[in-house]
């Protein structure tokens, strides 16, 4: 028989392996403290990112101040937030007061942030703690993590070394245990591509869910980066996930884009689900096509009326529509950026910009009228079908081959995660959770839904993981070889 001391040892010992709301509730009873939590998360740090490369700033001293805190408020009998003691870490570009928020770059290497940004000051309220930042590639272009200043995040499941991007550093560090939520953004994919990459779950919230700060460098945002990039958290379960939602949702008068809406919508009685298995028709790898159906197949025993459809709506307009409001509007502020950048790092954006080149302004100009015109038809779509199953990418979670990447090649990750880009143009939630692994690899789905109904997307998100599993963290951090 173990003793007591034993048994509370071990507990300690595995903290870091608890979901959020676990950790949150084990603080708030008392059975362990906010110090305790942070302490096991500070080890896991120094001794997995080292190999991973996913935190880019420790913030142990403030992370023990927080803790310490909580710890004094609970003692004294005052309230503790619904997320006491958790521990989370906060993408490069996302400011946190008194941390330099450097885009990956030398240039704003010494960019010291005033204040937290909206979203890490909704998570501090509720008594979360930044524990650090997590790596992206430089400024935030192209879909690999790997930037100038702290170089490249590796997959901790071991079998593939690519964490995916931008918030390929917070997806890594969820996934093998050194946080246990992760602040990222997403334009595209960038919190569900490191979620489906990490076997982990992401919330791509509603445009106006969650207040925002996406000014670099004091510049405001124009009106693509105004319209398209959220932040949204990732977790290793949904029920995390929500935990982060009810937090992060709400106004904030520095972002005059956030509504108060209701956390939850009326319940459906019928909940129909649209199955688009293949966006556009380009064709979609066999192993994402069984994730997809067995996504499929858990829903409709869970109750839900599910039902193949051709596609969503204007796959290929809403594919040309995002193009030319992006590069039309980075392409007057290119040379102004592109000093800032490595070869490689710049490679994404240039090959982009040959693909589709920045347009005139009656281009650009109708291009937003598009966009209107493309939303009202989601709409009218997502009135028939409240929810979406689709892939987060066409093709599995796999390795950059190592050579230079070239148009074809750029042209070709961007299009397998078409349906990210369209529902990012539309501005609709999408919640990323995993399938279960293919060959060691981890495999996922999407599920997207009408505005402001996260809580739909959450619960189907939920009840594909109540047949699946939680498949993180990663206990035996082994990244594969090039």
């Amino acid at each position: 028989m173990r003793s007591r001391i034993q048994i509370q040892l071990c507990m300690l010992l595995a903290m870091w392996n608890l979901t959020a709301t676990e950790m949150a509730a084990a603080v708030r009873s008392g059975e362990h403290t906010a110090a305790e939590v942070v302490e096991t998360h500070l080890e896991r740090i120094a001794a997995v990112n080292p190999t991973v490369n996913a935190v880019t700033a420790v913030l142990g001293d403030s992370a023990r101040a927080a803790a310490a805190d909580i710890d004094r408020r609970r003692a004294s009998g005052e309230p503790v937030g619904p997320l006491a003691g958790v521990p989370f870490t906060v993408k490069e570009n996302i400011d946190i007061a008194g941390v330099a928020t450097t885009h990956g770059i030398p240039h704003f290497r010494d960019a010291v942030a005033d204040t937290d940004s909206p979203t890490v000051a909704r998570l501090r309220a509720a008594d979360a703690i930044p524990i650090g930042h997590a790596n992206m590639p430089d400024l935030t272009i192209g879909g690999f993590t790997d930037s100038q200043l702290f170089g490249a995040t590796v997959n901790p499941w071991g079998t593939i070394r690519d964490p995916s991007g931008s918030s390929g550093g917070d997806g890594a560090a969820v996934a093998s245990g050194m946080a246990a939520i992760g602040l990222g953004n997403d334009a595209g994919g960038s919190v569900r591509g490191p979620a489906l990459h990490g076997g982990i779950a992401a919330l791509n919230p509603t445009y106006g869910r969650f207040p925002c700060e996406h000014r670099v460098g004091g510049r405001e945002p124009t009106l693509a980066s105004q319209l398209i990039p959220k932040d949204g958290p990732l977790a290793r379960s949904v029920t995390d996930l929500r935990a982060a939602f009810e937090v992060l949702a709400g106004t904030d008068p520095r972002d005059p884009r956030a509504v108060p809406v209701p956390l939850d919508g009326p319940p459906l009685p019928t909940p129909r689900v649209a199955v688009v298995a293949d966006p556009g028709g380009l064709g979609v790898h066999p192993r994402v096509r069984a994730a997809i159906d067995t996504a499929a197949g858990i829903l409709t025993d869970a109750g839900y009326v599910v039902e193949t459809v051709a596609d969503v709506p204007r796959t290929a307009d809403g594919l040309a529509t995002y193009g030319t409001l992006i590069t039309s509007e980075f392409g007057p502020a290119w040379p102004g950026i592109r000093p800032l950048l490595t070869e490689d790092s710049a490679r994404h954006m240039e090959l982009s910009m040959q693909h589709q080149p920045p347009a005139d302004l009656r281009t650009y100009l109708q291009a937003t009228a598009d966009r209107h015109a493309i939303v009202r038809d989601w709409h009218r779509f997502l009135a028939e079908y409240p929810l979406v199953l689709g892939p987060v990418s066409t093709e599995p979670p796999g390795d950059h081959d190592g050579a230079e990447l070239d148009r074809e090649q750029n042209l070709r990750l961007a299009l397998a995660r078409r349906l990210c880009t369209v529902s990012s143009l539309v501005g609709v939630p999408a919640v990323a959770v995993p399938t279960g692994p293919a060959d060691g690899v981890p495999m996922g789905v999407q599920i997207l839904g009408r505005p402001f109904r996260e809580d739909l997307c959450l619960a189907a998100a939920a009840a594909v993981e109540n047949a699946v599993g939680v498949l993180t963290p990663v206990f035996d951090v082994a990244p594969a070889g090039r």
